[in-house]
């Protein structure tokens, strides 16, 4: 299948710093079109908009709906909140104040007209967070969220954990890792995406890479990207209440980055709060499944109940 084709639109300023989302725009030309936030994955501190699944950009295309795949400033520099977390609303906020439909208009493309009572997030990973962290916190919510393995329930003793299973080279100094704070601007781009998407193995000459897992293999994720340990500020599990939106969860039985139980707990949660929600386990599957489906398999038709969900909101 060929990649679908995007413009690029700025939706944010940052000092001279530009954050640009991928835009993605529907052939069928309805009257308006929902919209998709699709947040990649990546600890929050890795990858770009270019790694997200092009076949679930594909899907949701033909659905009628605009995609946006934004790029966002990746931790550590800046925290979890102040970064990730803000871009993301931010990109919310553009949306609904009519910066997609001129984006979309300054291209001559007028006729693709955004539907705001209809505006989706999406994410896989750490983006199943940013998805989730467009339900609160912010002046008007998003219509549905679909949340793809997200991390959260920050408090749990998982967090603290190291993974052994996560292959990190010996003789990694701090110095070098430490180089990651010398970027400037925060990078909006970086390294692998935890998705697999990139091409080959993670680069460990990198000192973002490096930085990243071994931060995620020796249990200390959670200092990298929120020293403050504010939990109120920025876990999902925390700020459940009667009016979030409809959410769908998808996570696999096997995953061994992100327990399946954090999923579990959140759709106790929801459930208990009167939240419209479903979830389904993903026999067979480890983290960042997204990566390697295929178009057609069981995996593939399992996690598109997730987007018919989403369609059903309409």
């Amino acid at each position: 299948m060929s990649s679908p084709k995007c413009f690029q639109a700025i939706y944010k300023h940052v000092d001279e710093q530009q954050i640009d989302v991928n835009v993605y725009l529907p052939s069928s030309q309805n009257a308006k079109s929902p919209v998709l936030i699709n947040i990649h994955g990546g600890a929050f501190m890795l990858g770009s908009s270019k790694m997200v699944n092009k076949d679930q950009v594909q899907d949701c295309l033909s659905r009628g709906w605009i995609v946006l795949a934004p790029n966002h400033r990746l931790c550590p520099q800046v925290d979890l909140l102040n970064g990730p977390i803000q871009d993301c609303r931010d990109l919310l906020a553009w949306v609904y104040n009519g910066g997609l439909e001129r984006s979309i208009n300054e291209t001559g493309q007028s006729t693709v007209i955004p539907d705001t009572d209809h505006v989706f997030a999406f994410g896989t990973s750490s983006g199943g967070t940013l998805a989730l962290c467009l339900g609160f916190g912010v002046p008007r919510p998003v219509a549905g969220i679909y949340d793809m393995y997200g991390p959260c329930n920050f408090s749990d003793g998982f967090w603290t954990t190291k993974l052994p299973h996560l292959k990190v080279p010996s003789g990694l100094t701090e110095s070098f890792m430490n180089k990651v704070f010398e970027e400037y601007p925060v990078p909006i781009t970086g390294g692998v995406s935890l998705e697999g998407q990139s091409a080959g193995p993670p680069d460990f000459n990198d000192p973002r890479q490096a930085y990243a897992l071994t931060r995620l293999g020796n249990g200390t994720i959670l200092d990298a990207i929120f020293p403050s340990k504010d939990w109120d500020m920025v876990d999902p599990v925390r700020n459940i209440g009667c009016c979030f939106p409809p959410t769908f969860i998808a996570h696999g039985k096997e995953d061994s980055k992100v327990p399946i139980g954090l999923s579990r707990e959140l759709s106790r949660r929801l459930k208990d709060h009167g939240v419209h929600c479903d979830m389904r386990e993903i026999p067979g599957e480890d983290h960042t499944f997204a990566a390697k489906m295929q178009v057609g398999s069981q995996t593939w038709e399992l996690q598109r109940l997730g987007f018919d969900f989403l369609e059903s909101l309409i």
